[in-house]
């Protein structure tokens, strides 16, 4: 009796040899909408195999979970329930010992991109918490969930993705199949996108490999190029806050870039609660606190903070972080 036959005459015989072809049958690749373009853009572009391009993008698949993620940002929330998820007693203690064990380095590079070194620490902090929670997504599911799949912002995901295909291996952590990072595509202690590691990403360390996950020069230092290229102002303000009278303007403000000078703004009713120069170019940014609407006049370093994240809330929490972290590190320095 032939083997085939045998299946035939035995229901359970057949439903094992079933189970068993699917089993052991070779993986189908999983093609994407709008795949084919893509890959023929970046092969034209960078000369890289198209066969090794599809073989990376078959392998990625749609993840509901990052489509559910990003549809709740934590950016979505009010001022006074996002301030404590960044700014705890916890993050700052963190901070302070990751700034005091990497001190020599962190004020190198402060010191060589002119940015303030605590919000190195603090960028860090917020992202990931200084390198413990880099993230669990793979990064080819994200950017192809979010580029391929995702239309409100289809895309400036689809650019990632395409940017990310096209990174020359040395830009990359490790091969770019294996890299995790957040649900929205970003990698590293830093979490940069794709984009950031090819305008800002440095090799800090000298070993021809820039490193966004295992080495802290090339972290350090890309976050540090990524200020100073975005136009951070050495030793300038970041915000100050401000006391509105009852006959204030109501301003209406589209992103943190300043536009105003701050004279101007104390004309129209918003006092500054420090000394301020008068001609300093500013924005204004009301945000709902625990005791009421909180009012502070930005200035051109906290809208190079909003270049790495859009939103006014993620900026001012990278800034009192790093308040914090520097002033408790200048305390222990003051400790016998």
């Amino acid at each position: 009796m032939t083997l085939m036959s045998a299946l035939r005459r035995s229901p359970l015989l057949l439903t094992l040899g079933l189970l068993l072809s699917v089993a052991w049958s070779p993986v189908r690749a999983q093609v994407h909408p709008g795949q084919a373009q893509l890959v023929n853009e970046v092969a034209q572009e960078t000369g890289k195999d198209p066969a090794v391009l599809n073989a990376l993008l078959n392998r990625a698949k749609k993840q509901q979970s990052i489509l559910d993620a990003i549809s709740r940002p934590a950016e979505g929330k009010a001022w006074k329930d996002y301030r404590p998820i960044f700014f705890n007693d916890k993050r700052i203690e963190d901070g302070v010992a990751f700034y005091r064990a990497h001190r020599a380095l962190i004020e190198r590079i402060g010191q060589q991109y002119g940015v303030a070194p605590e919000y190195l620490v603090a960028i860090i902090g917020v992202e990931t918490s200084y390198g413990r929670m880099p993230g669990k997504y793979k990064v080819l599911d994200a950017l192809v969930t979010l580029g391929l799949y995702y239309p409100p912002r289809a895309s400036y995901f689809r650019d990632q993705l395409k940017v990310l295909l096209s990174l020359p291996d040395n830009h990359l952590a490790g091969p770019l199949n294996s890299l995790t990072g957040s649900y929205a595509g970003a990698q590293g202690w830093g979490q940069f996108m794709p984009s950031s590691i090819r305008d800002f990403g440095v090799d800090e360390d000298g070993d021809g490999h820039i490193d966004m996950l295992n080495s802290l020069p090339d972290i350090l230092a890309s976050v540090a190029n990524y200020f100073s290229k975005n136009g951070w102002v050495t030793g300038g303000p970041v915000v100050a806050r401000a006391q509105p009278d009852h006959l204030a303007k109501l301003i209406t403000v589209k992103d943190s870039q300043p536009q105003w000078s701050v004279e101007q703004l104390k004309a129209w009713g918003y006092t500054p609660l420090q000394p301020l120069d008068p001609n300093l170019p500013s924005s204004l940014q009301s945000l709902e606190g625990e005791s009421g609407t909180e009012y502070w006049i930005t200035f051109q370093n906290f809208y190079v903070i909003t270049r790495y994240n859009r939103s006014p809330l993620y900026a001012l929490a990278v800034h009192q972080l790093a308040e914090a972290i520097a002033s408790d590190v200048r305390r222990a320095d003051a400790t016998p």
